[in-house]
Protein backbone atom coordinates (compact mmCIF):
# COMPACT_ATOMS: atom_id res chain seq x y z
CA UNK A 1 0.00 0.00 0.00
CA UNK A 2 1.59 3.27 -0.88
CA UNK A 3 2.43 5.17 2.21
CA UNK A 4 0.13 8.43 0.94
CA UNK A 5 -3.08 6.24 0.43
CA UNK A 6 -5.83 7.40 2.35
CA UNK A 7 -9.14 6.11 3.16
CA UNK A 8 -13.03 7.48 3.82
CA UNK A 9 -15.10 6.34 6.28
CA UNK A 10 -18.93 7.44 6.06
CA UNK A 11 -20.54 7.79 9.38
CA UNK A 12 -24.36 8.48 8.02
CA UNK A 13 -23.85 10.63 5.21
CA UNK A 14 -20.81 12.59 6.11
CA UNK A 15 -17.05 11.57 5.41
CA UNK A 16 -14.35 11.30 7.73
CA UNK A 17 -10.36 10.76 5.76
CA UNK A 18 -8.18 8.51 7.92
CA UNK A 19 -4.75 7.85 6.58
CA UNK A 20 -3.12 4.97 6.18
CA UNK A 21 -0.48 5.71 9.29
CA UNK A 22 -4.24 5.65 11.69
CA UNK A 23 -5.24 2.96 9.85
CA UNK A 24 -2.25 0.66 11.02
CA UNK A 25 -1.83 1.62 13.96
CA UNK A 26 -5.73 1.79 15.67
CA UNK A 27 -6.57 -1.05 17.48
CA UNK A 28 -9.96 -1.62 16.18
CA UNK A 29 -8.50 -1.21 12.60
CA UNK A 30 -5.34 -2.62 12.72
CA UNK A 31 -3.44 -5.75 10.64
CA UNK A 32 -6.09 -8.57 11.66
CA UNK A 33 -9.04 -5.86 11.06
CA UNK A 34 -8.17 -6.06 7.27
CA UNK A 35 -7.96 -9.79 7.36
CA UNK A 36 -11.36 -9.77 8.59
CA UNK A 37 -12.54 -6.77 6.24
CA UNK A 38 -10.99 -8.75 3.51
CA UNK A 39 -12.76 -11.77 4.45
CA UNK A 40 -15.86 -10.24 5.13
CA UNK A 41 -15.89 -8.53 1.30
CA UNK A 42 -15.46 -11.57 -0.31
CA UNK A 43 -18.63 -12.88 1.05
CA UNK A 44 -20.22 -9.46 0.20
CA UNK A 45 -20.74 -8.87 3.77
CA UNK A 46 -18.76 -5.62 3.96
CA UNK A 47 -18.93 -2.84 1.91
CA UNK A 48 -15.88 -1.77 0.25
CA UNK A 49 -16.89 1.65 -0.86
CA UNK A 50 -15.73 3.27 2.55
CA UNK A 51 -12.04 3.05 1.32
CA UNK A 52 -11.98 5.45 -1.70
CA UNK A 53 -14.93 8.76 -1.52
CA UNK A 54 -15.86 7.83 -5.77
CA UNK A 55 -15.84 3.90 -5.32
CA UNK A 56 -19.84 2.41 -5.91
CA UNK A 57 -22.20 2.69 -2.83
CA UNK A 58 -25.02 1.35 -2.47
CA UNK A 59 -28.08 2.74 -2.56
CA UNK A 60 -30.75 3.00 0.39
CA UNK A 61 -32.98 0.63 -2.10
CA UNK A 62 -32.96 -1.17 -5.33
CA UNK A 63 -32.53 1.37 -8.64
CA UNK A 64 -33.44 1.26 -11.90
CA UNK A 65 -31.16 3.88 -12.20
CA UNK A 66 -27.44 3.82 -12.75
CA UNK A 67 -26.76 6.86 -14.51
CA UNK A 68 -28.05 10.44 -15.99
CA UNK A 69 -27.48 12.91 -19.12
CA UNK A 70 -29.31 16.14 -17.77
CA UNK A 71 -29.46 18.12 -20.83
CA UNK A 72 -29.88 21.80 -20.09
CA UNK A 73 -30.99 24.09 -21.97
CA UNK A 74 -30.42 27.24 -20.41
CA UNK A 75 -32.14 30.16 -21.26
CA UNK A 76 -35.54 28.69 -21.26
CA UNK A 77 -36.95 26.94 -24.51
CA UNK A 78 -40.75 28.02 -25.18
CA UNK A 79 -42.86 25.29 -24.24
CA UNK A 80 -45.79 26.46 -26.49
CA UNK A 81 -43.74 26.66 -29.71
CA UNK A 82 -42.43 23.08 -29.38
CA UNK A 83 -44.48 20.69 -27.16
CA UNK A 84 -47.60 21.81 -25.78
CA UNK A 85 -49.52 23.07 -28.74
CA UNK A 86 -52.23 25.72 -27.86
CA UNK A 87 -54.80 26.48 -30.53
CA UNK A 88 -57.04 28.46 -27.89
CA UNK A 89 -53.83 31.03 -28.34
CA UNK A 90 -53.55 31.10 -31.87
CA UNK A 91 -57.14 31.79 -31.99
CA UNK A 92 -56.88 34.69 -29.02
CA UNK A 93 -53.57 35.94 -31.18
CA UNK A 94 -53.50 39.99 -30.51
CA UNK A 95 -55.78 40.27 -27.39
CA UNK A 96 -54.83 41.55 -24.13
CA UNK A 97 -55.07 39.49 -20.81
CA UNK A 98 -57.46 40.35 -18.32
CA UNK A 99 -56.04 42.77 -15.57
CA UNK A 100 -56.26 40.34 -12.76
CA UNK A 101 -53.88 37.73 -14.24
CA UNK A 102 -51.21 40.74 -14.63
CA UNK A 103 -51.12 42.49 -11.41
CA UNK A 104 -50.38 38.94 -9.64
CA UNK A 105 -47.83 38.49 -12.53
CA UNK A 106 -43.86 39.44 -12.43
CA UNK A 107 -42.23 39.70 -15.83
CA UNK A 108 -38.46 40.45 -16.66
CA UNK A 109 -39.11 42.52 -19.61
CA UNK A 110 -42.91 42.74 -20.72
CA UNK A 111 -44.61 45.57 -19.96
CA UNK A 112 -48.23 44.38 -19.05
CA UNK A 113 -50.28 47.62 -20.36
CA UNK A 114 -49.32 47.59 -23.77
CA UNK A 115 -48.99 43.27 -23.55
CA UNK A 116 -50.82 40.91 -25.79
CA UNK A 117 -50.74 37.45 -26.35
CA UNK A 118 -48.98 35.89 -28.92
CA UNK A 119 -50.43 32.58 -30.82
CA UNK A 120 -47.47 30.28 -32.14
CA UNK A 121 -46.68 29.71 -35.75
CA UNK A 122 -45.64 26.58 -35.44
CA UNK A 123 -47.59 23.29 -36.27
CA UNK A 124 -48.10 19.99 -34.65
CA UNK A 125 -48.58 16.24 -35.14
CA UNK A 126 -48.43 13.12 -32.99
CA UNK A 127 -46.22 11.21 -33.02
CA UNK A 128 -45.60 6.96 -32.08
CA UNK A 129 -48.49 5.10 -30.54
CA UNK A 130 -48.75 7.68 -27.69
CA UNK A 131 -50.05 10.27 -29.98
CA UNK A 132 -47.40 12.92 -28.78
CA UNK A 133 -47.77 15.72 -29.96
CA UNK A 134 -44.44 17.54 -31.56
CA UNK A 135 -44.02 20.77 -33.15
CA UNK A 136 -42.24 21.05 -36.84
CA UNK A 137 -39.03 21.95 -35.41
CA UNK A 138 -38.09 18.82 -33.25
CA UNK A 139 -39.52 15.86 -35.41
CA UNK A 140 -36.74 13.87 -34.74
CA UNK A 141 -37.92 14.03 -30.88
CA UNK A 142 -41.25 12.82 -32.20
CA UNK A 143 -39.44 9.55 -33.40
CA UNK A 144 -38.78 8.83 -29.98
CA UNK A 145 -41.97 9.76 -28.58
CA UNK A 146 -42.96 6.08 -26.72
CA UNK A 147 -39.48 6.01 -25.21
CA UNK A 148 -40.35 9.73 -23.50
CA UNK A 149 -41.74 11.24 -20.74
CA UNK A 150 -43.19 14.54 -21.37
CA UNK A 151 -43.86 16.84 -18.05
CA UNK A 152 -45.76 20.04 -19.13
CA UNK A 153 -46.62 20.86 -15.57
CA UNK A 154 -43.05 22.33 -14.58
CA UNK A 155 -43.22 25.91 -12.17
CA UNK A 156 -40.61 27.93 -10.39
CA UNK A 157 -40.98 30.50 -8.61
CA UNK A 158 -37.72 32.41 -10.28
CA UNK A 159 -38.30 34.39 -13.19
CA UNK A 160 -34.64 35.76 -13.59
CA UNK A 161 -32.25 32.93 -15.08
CA UNK A 162 -29.68 32.39 -12.90
CA UNK A 163 -32.01 32.09 -9.75
CA UNK A 164 -33.96 29.68 -11.91
CA UNK A 165 -30.90 27.86 -12.80
CA UNK A 166 -29.91 27.57 -9.74
CA UNK A 167 -33.29 25.83 -8.43
CA UNK A 168 -33.66 23.59 -11.13
CA UNK A 169 -29.44 22.25 -10.63
CA UNK A 170 -29.11 22.46 -6.75
CA UNK A 171 -33.07 22.70 -5.62
CA UNK A 172 -32.68 26.29 -4.02
CA UNK A 173 -32.05 29.43 -5.92
CA UNK A 174 -28.99 30.12 -3.78
CA UNK A 175 -25.07 30.24 -4.46
CA UNK A 176 -22.63 27.37 -2.34
CA UNK A 177 -25.24 24.69 -2.95
CA UNK A 178 -24.36 20.96 -4.66
CA UNK A 179 -26.30 20.19 -7.76
CA UNK A 180 -27.86 16.94 -8.62
CA UNK A 181 -24.62 15.39 -10.22
CA UNK A 182 -22.91 15.89 -7.07
CA UNK A 183 -25.99 14.37 -4.88
CA UNK A 184 -25.81 11.44 -7.13
CA UNK A 185 -21.67 11.34 -6.95
CA UNK A 186 -21.82 11.78 -3.58
CA UNK A 187 -24.56 9.31 -2.78
CA UNK A 188 -23.70 6.21 -5.37
CA UNK A 189 -20.13 6.85 -6.35
CA UNK A 190 -18.88 6.32 -9.73
CA UNK A 191 -17.89 3.32 -11.42
CA UNK A 192 -15.40 4.58 -13.62
CA UNK A 193 -11.84 4.43 -11.95
CA UNK A 194 -10.11 6.79 -14.82
CA UNK A 195 -12.44 9.31 -15.23
CA UNK A 196 -14.72 11.50 -12.95
CA UNK A 197 -17.98 10.45 -11.70
CA UNK A 198 -19.52 14.37 -12.68
CA UNK A 199 -18.77 15.22 -16.00
CA UNK A 200 -19.86 18.41 -17.39
CA UNK A 201 -19.56 19.35 -21.35
CA UNK A 202 -20.99 22.64 -23.22
CA UNK A 203 -21.79 23.89 -26.85
CA UNK A 204 -23.24 27.69 -27.44
CA UNK A 205 -22.76 30.25 -25.68
CA UNK A 206 -22.34 30.45 -22.18
CA UNK A 207 -25.10 30.02 -19.77
CA UNK A 208 -26.19 32.54 -16.95
CA UNK A 209 -25.07 30.25 -14.01
CA UNK A 210 -21.64 29.71 -15.46
CA UNK A 211 -19.91 27.59 -13.10
CA UNK A 212 -22.52 27.43 -10.51
CA UNK A 213 -24.16 25.07 -12.49
CA UNK A 214 -21.78 22.07 -12.07
CA UNK A 215 -20.41 23.15 -8.43
CA UNK A 216 -19.98 21.14 -5.40
CA UNK A 217 -21.03 23.49 -2.61
CA UNK A 218 -20.43 22.53 0.47
CA UNK A 219 -20.05 18.71 -0.29
CA UNK A 220 -16.23 17.63 -0.89
CA UNK A 221 -15.16 18.94 -4.42
CA UNK A 222 -14.73 15.38 -5.50
CA UNK A 223 -18.22 15.56 -6.07
CA UNK A 224 -17.79 18.56 -8.23
CA UNK A 225 -18.23 18.27 -12.11
CA UNK A 226 -15.41 18.04 -14.23
CA UNK A 227 -15.74 20.57 -17.15
CA UNK A 228 -14.39 18.28 -20.70
CA UNK A 229 -14.30 19.66 -24.07
CA UNK A 230 -14.86 17.25 -27.05
CA UNK A 231 -12.48 18.42 -29.26
CA UNK A 232 -8.46 18.95 -28.75
CA UNK A 233 -7.57 18.77 -25.02
CA UNK A 234 -9.94 17.15 -23.49
CA UNK A 235 -9.58 19.26 -20.01
CA UNK A 236 -7.77 22.56 -20.29
CA UNK A 237 -3.89 21.84 -18.73
CA UNK A 238 -4.27 18.22 -19.03
CA UNK A 239 -1.83 17.25 -21.10
CA UNK A 240 2.07 17.37 -20.07
CA UNK A 241 4.23 20.27 -21.27
CA UNK A 242 6.39 19.24 -24.19
CA UNK A 243 9.38 17.68 -23.00
CA UNK A 244 8.28 16.48 -19.63
CA UNK A 245 9.20 12.72 -19.40
CA UNK A 246 6.62 10.71 -17.73
CA UNK A 247 9.43 9.65 -15.04
CA UNK A 248 9.62 13.07 -14.27
CA UNK A 249 5.87 13.67 -13.92
CA UNK A 250 5.46 11.12 -11.58
CA UNK A 251 8.27 12.18 -9.30
CA UNK A 252 6.36 15.57 -9.13
CA UNK A 253 3.00 13.86 -8.48
CA UNK A 254 4.74 11.85 -5.78
CA UNK A 255 5.79 15.07 -4.40
CA UNK A 256 2.80 16.79 -4.52
CA UNK A 257 1.43 13.75 -2.38
CA UNK A 258 4.04 13.92 0.14
CA UNK A 259 3.54 17.22 0.77
CA UNK A 260 -0.40 17.78 0.82
CA UNK A 261 -0.43 14.53 3.15
CA UNK A 262 1.92 15.77 5.68
CA UNK A 263 -0.33 19.16 5.48
CA UNK A 264 -3.76 16.83 5.85
CA UNK A 265 -2.33 15.20 9.02
CA UNK A 266 -1.65 18.33 10.81
CA UNK A 267 -4.71 20.20 10.28
CA UNK A 268 -7.30 17.04 9.05
CA UNK A 269 -8.75 19.20 6.19
CA UNK A 270 -10.59 16.70 3.60
CA UNK A 271 -10.59 18.99 1.26
CA UNK A 272 -6.69 17.95 1.11
CA UNK A 273 -7.38 14.41 0.95
CA UNK A 274 -9.96 15.66 -2.52
CA UNK A 275 -6.89 17.19 -3.82
CA UNK A 276 -4.42 14.09 -3.69
CA UNK A 277 -7.21 11.91 -5.02
CA UNK A 278 -7.66 15.23 -7.97
CA UNK A 279 -3.72 14.37 -8.93
CA UNK A 280 -4.09 10.80 -8.81
CA UNK A 281 -7.41 10.89 -11.07
CA UNK A 282 -5.86 13.62 -13.99
CA UNK A 283 -2.82 11.38 -14.09
CA UNK A 284 -4.79 8.03 -15.31
CA UNK A 285 -7.37 10.72 -17.17
CA UNK A 286 -4.02 11.43 -19.51
CA UNK A 287 -4.81 8.22 -21.10
CA UNK A 288 -8.56 7.86 -20.65
CA UNK A 289 -10.10 11.18 -22.08
CA UNK A 290 -7.80 11.40 -24.67
CA UNK A 291 -9.92 7.86 -26.10
CA UNK A 292 -13.19 8.91 -24.82
CA UNK A 293 -13.46 11.92 -27.22
CA UNK A 294 -11.45 9.91 -30.24
CA UNK A 295 -14.61 8.86 -32.26
CA UNK A 296 -12.42 7.61 -35.04
CA UNK A 297 -13.65 3.76 -34.23
CA UNK A 298 -17.35 4.65 -34.34
CA UNK A 299 -19.30 3.51 -36.38
CA UNK A 300 -20.45 6.01 -39.74
CA UNK A 301 -23.66 5.24 -39.38
CA UNK A 302 -23.76 6.17 -35.81
CA UNK A 303 -21.90 9.27 -36.84
CA UNK A 304 -24.65 9.88 -39.41
CA UNK A 305 -27.33 9.52 -36.75
CA UNK A 306 -25.95 11.99 -34.23
CA UNK A 307 -24.85 14.28 -37.10
CA UNK A 308 -21.72 15.05 -35.70
CA UNK A 309 -20.41 16.26 -39.09
CA UNK A 310 -23.39 18.15 -39.95
CA UNK A 311 -22.65 21.84 -41.88
CA UNK A 312 -24.03 24.71 -39.99
CA UNK A 313 -26.95 26.43 -41.22
CA UNK A 314 -27.01 29.41 -43.30
CA UNK A 315 -29.22 30.96 -41.50
CA UNK A 316 -29.00 33.40 -38.55
CA UNK A 317 -28.03 31.61 -35.51
CA UNK A 318 -28.64 34.11 -32.81
CA UNK A 319 -28.25 33.26 -29.20
CA UNK A 320 -27.39 29.84 -29.50
CA UNK A 321 -24.99 29.71 -31.58
CA UNK A 322 -20.97 29.88 -30.55
CA UNK A 323 -18.08 28.54 -33.00
CA UNK A 324 -19.86 24.83 -34.56
CA UNK A 325 -22.32 24.22 -32.58
CA UNK A 326 -24.39 21.93 -34.90
CA UNK A 327 -21.06 19.64 -34.19
CA UNK A 328 -20.51 20.79 -31.07
CA UNK A 329 -23.56 19.49 -29.59
CA UNK A 330 -23.68 16.21 -31.62
CA UNK A 331 -20.34 15.54 -30.39
CA UNK A 332 -21.48 16.17 -26.60
CA UNK A 333 -24.56 13.77 -27.08
CA UNK A 334 -22.24 11.01 -28.70
CA UNK A 335 -19.50 11.67 -25.80
CA UNK A 336 -22.11 11.12 -22.80
CA UNK A 337 -23.17 7.86 -24.23
CA UNK A 338 -19.71 6.44 -24.43
CA UNK A 339 -18.79 8.38 -20.75
CA UNK A 340 -22.03 6.23 -19.35
CA UNK A 341 -20.44 2.85 -21.21
CA UNK A 342 -16.88 3.93 -19.19
CA UNK A 343 -18.95 3.98 -15.85
CA UNK A 344 -19.38 7.58 -15.71
CA UNK A 345 -22.37 8.36 -13.02
CA UNK A 346 -23.64 11.82 -14.09
CA UNK A 347 -23.30 14.10 -17.11
CA UNK A 348 -24.37 17.53 -17.87
CA UNK A 349 -24.82 18.80 -21.62
CA UNK A 350 -24.97 22.87 -21.05
CA UNK A 351 -26.42 24.33 -24.15
CA UNK A 352 -26.44 28.19 -24.50
CA UNK A 353 -28.60 30.41 -24.88
CA UNK A 354 -32.82 30.22 -25.64
CA UNK A 355 -33.28 33.55 -24.14
CA UNK A 356 -35.44 34.70 -27.36
CA UNK A 357 -36.89 37.88 -26.21
CA UNK A 358 -36.72 38.62 -29.76
CA UNK A 359 -36.71 36.89 -33.14
CA UNK A 360 -38.39 34.07 -31.71
CA UNK A 361 -38.75 31.87 -35.51
CA UNK A 362 -35.43 31.65 -36.81
CA UNK A 363 -33.42 31.73 -33.62
CA UNK A 364 -35.54 28.70 -31.95
CA UNK A 365 -35.44 26.88 -35.18
CA UNK A 366 -31.82 27.39 -35.17
CA UNK A 367 -31.17 25.70 -31.44
CA UNK A 368 -33.90 22.94 -32.22
CA UNK A 369 -32.46 22.06 -35.19
CA UNK A 370 -28.96 21.86 -33.36
CA UNK A 371 -30.10 19.65 -30.52
CA UNK A 372 -33.22 17.90 -31.73
CA UNK A 373 -31.71 14.83 -34.17
CA UNK A 374 -28.27 14.55 -31.77
CA UNK A 375 -30.65 13.72 -28.90
CA UNK A 376 -33.22 11.65 -30.29
CA UNK A 377 -29.67 9.28 -31.98
CA UNK A 378 -29.09 9.15 -28.19
CA UNK A 379 -31.88 7.90 -26.79
CA UNK A 380 -32.28 5.56 -29.84
CA UNK A 381 -28.64 4.70 -28.96
CA UNK A 382 -28.94 3.86 -25.46
CA UNK A 383 -31.97 1.63 -26.30
CA UNK A 384 -30.27 0.12 -28.82
CA UNK A 385 -27.33 -1.05 -26.49
CA UNK A 386 -29.67 -1.92 -23.68
CA UNK A 387 -28.55 0.98 -21.54
CA UNK A 388 -31.76 3.44 -21.18
CA UNK A 389 -33.27 0.90 -19.02
CA UNK A 390 -30.68 2.03 -16.79
CA UNK A 391 -29.51 5.90 -17.86
CA UNK A 392 -32.04 8.53 -17.15
CA UNK A 393 -31.93 11.26 -19.54
CA UNK A 394 -33.24 14.68 -18.72
CA UNK A 395 -34.10 17.45 -20.96
CA UNK A 396 -35.00 20.47 -19.37
CA UNK A 397 -34.55 24.34 -18.18
CA UNK A 398 -34.95 27.08 -15.64
CA UNK A 399 -38.74 28.19 -16.79
CA UNK A 400 -40.51 28.58 -20.33
CA UNK A 401 -41.92 31.39 -22.27
CA UNK A 402 -44.63 33.69 -21.74
CA UNK A 403 -47.88 33.38 -24.20
CA UNK A 404 -47.33 37.06 -24.21
CA UNK A 405 -45.39 39.20 -27.03
CA UNK A 406 -42.47 40.39 -25.95
CA UNK A 407 -43.07 44.29 -26.22
CA UNK A 408 -39.98 46.03 -24.33
CA UNK A 409 -38.99 49.58 -25.57
CA UNK A 410 -37.07 49.93 -28.21
CA UNK A 411 -37.33 46.93 -30.03
CA UNK A 412 -39.86 45.84 -32.77
CA UNK A 413 -42.55 44.61 -30.93
CA UNK A 414 -43.50 40.54 -30.56
CA UNK A 415 -40.86 39.00 -32.37
CA UNK A 416 -39.94 37.75 -29.07
CA UNK A 417 -40.93 35.74 -25.53
CA UNK A 418 -40.36 37.01 -21.95
CA UNK A 419 -39.53 34.63 -18.96
CA UNK A 420 -42.59 32.33 -17.83
CA UNK A 421 -41.51 30.71 -14.70
CA UNK A 422 -46.24 29.56 -14.29
CA UNK A 423 -45.67 26.96 -16.28
CA UNK A 424 -43.23 25.14 -18.94
CA UNK A 425 -42.23 21.27 -20.29
CA UNK A 426 -39.35 18.92 -19.54
CA UNK A 427 -38.40 15.64 -21.39
CA UNK A 428 -37.48 12.61 -19.66
CA UNK A 429 -36.68 8.95 -20.73
CA UNK A 430 -34.69 5.72 -19.44
CA UNK A 431 -33.92 5.02 -15.86
CA UNK A 432 -37.10 3.82 -14.46
CA UNK A 433 -39.26 6.16 -16.10
CA UNK A 434 -42.67 5.74 -18.58
CA UNK A 435 -41.97 6.26 -22.17
CA UNK A 436 -44.91 7.75 -24.01
CA UNK A 437 -46.51 9.37 -21.39
CA UNK A 438 -47.63 13.07 -20.97
CA UNK A 439 -48.23 14.53 -17.80
CA UNK A 440 -50.07 17.53 -16.62
CA UNK A 441 -51.44 19.57 -18.54
CA UNK A 442 -51.51 23.79 -19.02
CA UNK A 443 -54.03 25.94 -19.66
CA UNK A 444 -55.42 26.87 -22.87
CA UNK A 445 -52.77 29.49 -23.64
CA UNK A 446 -50.15 27.86 -21.99
CA UNK A 447 -49.92 30.26 -19.03
CA UNK A 448 -50.57 28.65 -15.53
CA UNK A 449 -51.11 24.93 -14.61
CA UNK A 450 -54.60 22.94 -14.62
CA UNK A 451 -53.43 19.48 -13.59
CA UNK A 452 -50.81 17.54 -11.56
CA UNK A 453 -48.22 20.83 -10.71
CA UNK A 454 -44.74 19.64 -10.92
CA UNK A 455 -41.72 21.69 -8.79
CA UNK A 456 -38.16 21.40 -9.44
CA UNK A 457 -38.19 19.92 -6.17
CA UNK A 458 -40.75 16.95 -6.60
CA UNK A 459 -38.12 16.39 -10.05
CA UNK A 460 -35.44 16.03 -8.02
CA UNK A 461 -36.94 13.34 -5.38
CA UNK A 462 -38.24 11.31 -8.04
CA UNK A 463 -34.94 11.56 -9.90
CA UNK A 464 -33.13 10.10 -6.58
CA UNK A 465 -35.62 7.71 -6.42
CA UNK A 466 -34.89 6.17 -9.31
CA UNK A 467 -31.42 5.86 -8.31
CA UNK A 468 -32.73 3.84 -4.95
CA UNK A 469 -32.06 7.35 -3.00
CA UNK A 470 -34.35 8.58 -0.18
CA UNK A 471 -34.22 12.48 -1.13
CA UNK A 472 -34.92 12.79 3.20
CA UNK A 473 -32.45 10.41 4.07
CA UNK A 474 -29.36 11.48 1.41
CA UNK A 475 -28.06 13.82 3.43
CA UNK A 476 -24.97 15.73 4.59
CA UNK A 477 -23.83 17.95 8.03
CA UNK A 478 -23.28 21.04 6.88
CA UNK A 479 -22.74 23.83 9.57
CA UNK A 480 -24.94 22.00 12.01
CA UNK A 481 -27.68 20.96 9.96
CA UNK A 482 -28.49 17.89 7.98
CA UNK A 483 -28.49 19.28 4.60
CA UNK A 484 -30.40 17.63 1.35
CA UNK A 485 -31.35 18.54 -2.61
CA UNK A 486 -34.75 18.69 -1.42
CA UNK A 487 -34.84 21.02 1.01
CA UNK A 488 -37.61 20.45 3.35
CA UNK A 489 -39.96 19.92 0.40
CA UNK A 490 -40.70 17.26 -2.44
CA UNK A 491 -42.52 14.61 -3.54
CA UNK A 492 -41.98 11.17 -5.61
CA UNK A 493 -44.15 11.34 -8.08
CA UNK A 494 -45.17 7.39 -8.79
CA UNK A 495 -46.84 8.00 -11.48
CA UNK A 496 -44.08 8.65 -13.23
CA UNK A 497 -42.78 4.94 -12.93
CA UNK A 498 -42.42 2.38 -14.71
Amino acid sequence: MNKSHHRETYIGQSALTQTRRDFLATSASGLGGVALTTLLAEDGLFDQSTTNPMAPRKPHFAPKAKACIFIFMAGAPSHIDLFDPKPVLNKRHGQSLPREILDKARFAFIKPDTAVLQGSKRTFKPYGQSGMEFSDYVPHLGGVADDILMVRSMFSEEFNHHPGQLLMQCGASRFGLPTTGSWLTYGLGSESKNLPGYVVLTAGRGSSGGTTLWQSGYLPSTYEGVLFRSQGEPVLNLDNPKGLPATLQRQGLDTLRKINQDRYEKIRDPEIASRIASYELASRMQTAAPELIDLSREKKTTLEAYGVNRAEPKEIGGRGKQGSTYQDFARNCLMARRLVERGVRCINIVHASWDHHSNLDPELKYNAGAVDQPIAALIGDLKQRGLLDSTMVVWGSEFGRTPLGENRGGRKMNTGRDHHPFCFTMLMAGGGLKGGHVYGRSDDIGWGIEENPVHPNDLHATMLHCFGLNHERLTYRHQGLDMRLTGVAGNVIKDWLA
